[in-house]
C-alpha cells in the first residue's frame, strides 16, 4: 500500500495541534507556515518528494 502526502495539509495539521497545545505559538507558527508555503510556491516542489 502506498501513502502519498502533500506537505501543505501535513504542516497545517501539525500547526493546528501545536496551536491547541500552546496558543502563544500562533504568531510563530503562522509566520513559519507562510514562509514555507511562499518558498515552495516560488521554487516549486518538483525536487521535493514526500
Amino acid at each position: 500500500m502506498n501513502l502519498h502526502l502533500s506537505i501543505g495539509p501535513v504542516v497545517s495539521l501539525i500547526a493546528g495541534i501545536l496551536i491547541l497545545i500552546m496558543p502563544r505559538l500562533l504568531n510563530f507558527i503562522v509566520a513559519i507556515y507562510l514562509i514555507i508555503m511562499g518558498l515552495l510556491g516560488l521554487f516549486g516542489t518538483g525536487s521535493l518528494k514526500l
